[in-house]
């Protein structure tokens, strides 16, 4: 199974080729899934060799800090590429501003999360500053409604594409832990999560559902299908947690 720098040398020339203004726009998404696929095939192979016993990955936490605007927007797309990595996701909330996201579960799926993430939030924000609604749907509808909501579109889209990736990886990885399969690890992985998470985070209370008005989700959602899962920077300090 290939490492760290090995993996991200070979997502690095997928996407490369997936820009290439030479290749068709089927030939580009071909490239991106494979990238999404390798970095979740990574994800299962670590699991295995944690489980195994080759390998130490413990439980943490990261804390990412968020700007505005669109601070709970951001929130909601690092949100949607942390569960399907099976991690839990804090908000950390200053009146209408969410100022940071504390990203909770194991060690090597955090680095997933958080490389995916400044990856992913620059490629929302560039195309952010140019994107306006061809047609105005809702009469006298804001252009900040229209961002809102094509950031939860491209939010939502990446979520799809990283949990499809995920879930055929587990379904298909052939070596075993053990007696165990891929399958049964990540489901034990998931659970010790949720025990941690719990032990550390049981009495909070979830948000209520957030109500968007805007037209923006379908071209948002558009833009989050092609989005490339690239894998670059890791920034964050890391705390271990007692799991008992």
């Amino acid at each position: 199974m290939p490492d760290h720098d090995t993996l991200l040398a070979r997502v690095r020339k997928l996407l490369a080729k997936a820009e290439d203004p030479a290749v068709t726009e089927a030939e580009a998404e071909s490239y991106n899934t494979k990238a999404a696929q390798l970095i979740a095939r990574y994800g299962i192979d670590q699991a295995l060799l944690a489980a195994s016993g080759a390998t130490a990955d413990e439980i943490t936490q990261i804390m990412i800090p968020l700007d505005n605007p669109y601070s709970r927007d951001k929130a909601g797309l690092l949100t949607n590429i942390a569960h399907p990595l099976r991690c839990r996701a804090l908000l950390h909330r200053l009146g209408q501003s969410v100022t940071a996201v504390t990203v909770f579960g194991f060690r090597t799926d955090l680095e997933r999360a958080e490389l995916l993430y400044t990856s992913l939030l620059l490629q929302a924000t560039t195309q952010l500053t140019r994107v306006r609604p061809e047609n105005r749907v809702f009469a006298g509808e804001s252009l900040a409604a229209y961002r809102r909501t094509w950031l939860h579109g491209f939010s939502g889209a990446v979520y799809e594409r990283l949990r499809n990736s995920e879930d055929t990886a587990a379904r298909t990885h052939t070596t075993t832990a053990g007696n165990r399969s891929a399958e049964l690890v990540i489901q034990d992985r998931t659970a010790m999560v949720k025990q941690a998470y719990d032990e550390q985070y049981g009495d909070l209370r979830s948000a209520p559902p957030r109500r968007l008005s805007g037209s923006g989700y379908l071209d948002g959602h558009s833009a989050g299908e092609r989005a490339n899962l690239n894998t670059t920077g890791l920034t964050g300090r890391r705390r271990a947690l007692p799991v008992r």
